[in-house]
């Protein structure tokens, strides 16, 4: 079955269904697996900012939170344990610790104390007193305080769940020493895992590495072929584009073509990725008359179970690019069957 780059764009328009499934078979899910990225913690680590923090609270019979805050600038992974106890994320860890301190815990410094901690789990802390050391305690005593408490009887109602409303932090500390003792019943694991989401939260910090396979890998074949590009970065601006696609050839000043690199396993997100394509190709042929050449060439590059959804978004992709839509199975051909042959260099 031949892919719509290889042939004329009249065939491609006269029979997309068949094109369609050409591009259908090509397209694999990659949702599988996911990087590390520079802020993974294995589960040795974890585990040890576990034990240390289980050591320091007694079995976690005594959440005093001074002896915590003296942990984590040592074993700065307990940090990473205690937010994981809470089920937070970094800002609401910091919207809660403001609320109940005073204290001004910006979401971003949240984030960035939370990264960097990530980045370097048993690397000791070295606040030298100031606005960080003062955040860092007003998040580990509100940590320290919800764990104590759990969730409050008065916040329990048919129509609402308290987030603290977990096996492990219901009832605050009684809830918390069983589950260290006895460990957690399968059951009551694989629930709140339904809630949460396995991965969910690396995968949300890993978002833009997920994107960033598929744009590697193109630029190794442009690189590979000796071709002129610019690479733009996220919400970049470049003069007659209102959103800048993923690569411009030879140059932004003179773009004879453009590349969108989209990776997606949702079908509703899908849409949203053909409608920017879509855009591209209308504004290739922006104040032209009908059958002129477009002023670029405008190239899909796509990845990911979401676009194997709806047949309609696929000929519109199709249509938008003239036939120029590759997948990561496919991308041995994007020089040879594009116009980007024209900047070609040297052999790969």
């Amino acid at each position: 079955m031949p892919f719509p780059f290889e042939v004329p764009f009249a065939e491609l328009d006269a029979d997309l269904d068949t094109y369609v499934d050409a591009i259908f078979g090509a397209l694999s899910s990659e949702f599988l697996t996911l990087p590390k990225g520079k802020g993974f913690i294995e589960y040795p680590v974890f585990e040890q900012g576990y034990e240390a923090l289980k050591r320091t609270t007694s079995d976690f019979c005594d959440m005093f939170a001074e002896p915590v805050i003296e942990l984590v600038h040592r074993v700065p992974v307990a940090f990473i344990v205690l937010r994981s106890m809470l089920g937070f994320t970094p800002p609401e860890w910091a919207y809660v610790a403001t609320q109940r301190s005073g204290v001004e815990v910006p979401q971003g410094a949240a984030r960035t104390l939370d990264r960097n901690i990530r980045i370097n789990p048993l690397g000791p802390l070295k606040f030298n007193g100031g606005v960080g050391a003062a955040r860092l305690r007003a998040l580990v005593i509100a940590a320290c305080e919800l764990l104590t408490e759990g969730a409050p009887a008065s916040e329990r109602t048919p129509e609402l769940i308290h987030r603290l409303d977990k096996a492990d932090t219901r009832a605050g500390i009684e809830s918390i020493q069983p589950m260290a003792d006895l460990g957690v019943p399968y059951a009551m694991l694989l629930y709140e895992r339904f809630l949460g989401r396995p991965f969910a939260g690396h995968r949300d910090s890993v978002s833009e590495l997920v994107g960033d396979v598929l744009e590697a890998a193109i630029e190794g074949v442009l690189i590979r072929a000796g071709i002129s590009h610019r690479k733009t970065k996220r919400a970049e601006r470049i003069t007659g584009f209102d959103q800048a696609p993923d690569f411009i050839i030879p140059s932004e000043f003179n773009p004879q073509i453009v590349i969108e690199a989209k990776i997606t396993e949702d079908d509703g997100t899908a849409r949203d990725k053909v409608t920017r394509v879509q855009h591209l190709g209308e504004l290739s042929t922006q104040g032209l008359n009908p059958g002129e050449t477009p002023r670029f060439e405008v190239i899909a590059c796509i990845a990911g179970r979401g676009f194997k959804v709806r047949r309609e978004d696929m000929k519109k992709l199709i249509l938008s690019t003239r036939g120029k839509v590759f997948t990561l199975q496919t991308l041995a051909r994007l020089i040879d069957c594009t116009r980007l042959v024209e900047f070609k260099t040297r052999e790969n």
